[in-house]
């Protein structure tokens, strides 16, 4: 008797159903976002690689393109440490007003981009609480990119800290308490025992909020100041190009957006797979 088995490429499930669940999901996929990111594509590519390259080389795009990838990345950076001090402080303490503070993290999910945006623009301007105090030192927030770098922070801090938060709940104590009494000491322990489990948690945090940076309008224009090659972002080249009727340049930009998304997205997603094989999480 033969002991072969068929390749299949699902796994058995005793669920049913498993055919028009795929089927509704893959349809779901594909209008919502396979079939508009192909007309783009498509779209882009009817423009010829000479006129395409005219348009997304632009030293005005370059320069949109760099302001946009550049403060999203530093904004995630900064979102993805200060979202593991957050979450550690939420999951490993009690303290008065605990509650507030973990609403308050929500707080961008639920507020409107634009709102967020004129908040931030009226605490950070030159003549505002903040901007004032700092204005004498020559230090400037608003219409800056760093005041770019501030109102991505503000947006992507749910996501760093909401994806470290369920996974440092779930670790289990006796390894740090097995740690310390082999003469760790809590830094040690942190570094080399809670910190390496958290990666891969960490690393979708930091992907979540770069992609949320990247593609962010709202709450950017309002204190970016929109200045062309200085703090002008890709998302609002895109809206000017449209208003200019000149759909060829709009959809050359957000044609490399997409490309660069990709790219640095797969990249992260791999390196994330690694850390997790790595140490010894399932991928």
């Amino acid at each position: 008797m033969s002991t072969a088995y068929s390749w299949t490429w699902k796994r058995p499930s005793v669920i049913p159903g498993f055919g028009v669940t795929f089927g509704f999901a893959l349809t779901y996929l594909s209008l919502i976002v396979l079939i508009p990111l192909a007309a783009l594509i498509v779209r882009s590519t009817s423009l010829g690689w000479a006129e395409f390259w005219h348009l997304a080389f632009d030293p005005r795009t370059l320069a949109a393109l760099r302001v946009s990838f550049v403060t999203a990345l530093i904004a995630a950076v900064i979102n993805s440490v200060f979202g593991l001090v957050l979450a550690w402080v939420l999951v490993r303490y009690r303290f008065p007003g605990k509650r507030l503070i973990d609403s308050m993290i929500d707080l961008p999910f639920a507020l409107p981009t634009a709102v967020a945006g004129i908040a931030l623009s009226t605490l950070y301007a030159p003549n505002a609480w903040v901007g004032g105090l700092l204005a004498p030192y020559d230090i400037k927030i608003a219409y800056t990119p760093v005041g770019i770098v501030v109102a991505l922070i503000f947006i992507g801090l749910p996501f760093a800290v909401r994806t470290v938060e369920p996974v440092l709940a779930d670790l289990d104590k006796e390894l740090e308490e097995a740690a310390a009494t082999l003469g760790a000491r809590r830094l040690q322990t942190v570094l080399r025992v809670v910190l390496p489990q958290l990666v891969p948690a960490i690393l979708t945090g930091f992907a979540l909020a770069l992609a949320r940076g990247i593609g962010e309008y709202g709450s950017v224009v309002f204190i970016a100041g929109n200045i062309p090659f200085v703090s002008e972002i890709a998302p609002l080249l895109i809206v000017i190009r449209l208003e200019e009727f000149n759909y060829g340049a709009a959809t050359a930009v957000a044609a490399l957006m997409l490309m660069i998304s990709f790219a640095m997205l797969l990249t992260i997603n791999l390196i994330q797979a690694w850390s997790r094989r790595r140490f010894g999480h399932a991928v």
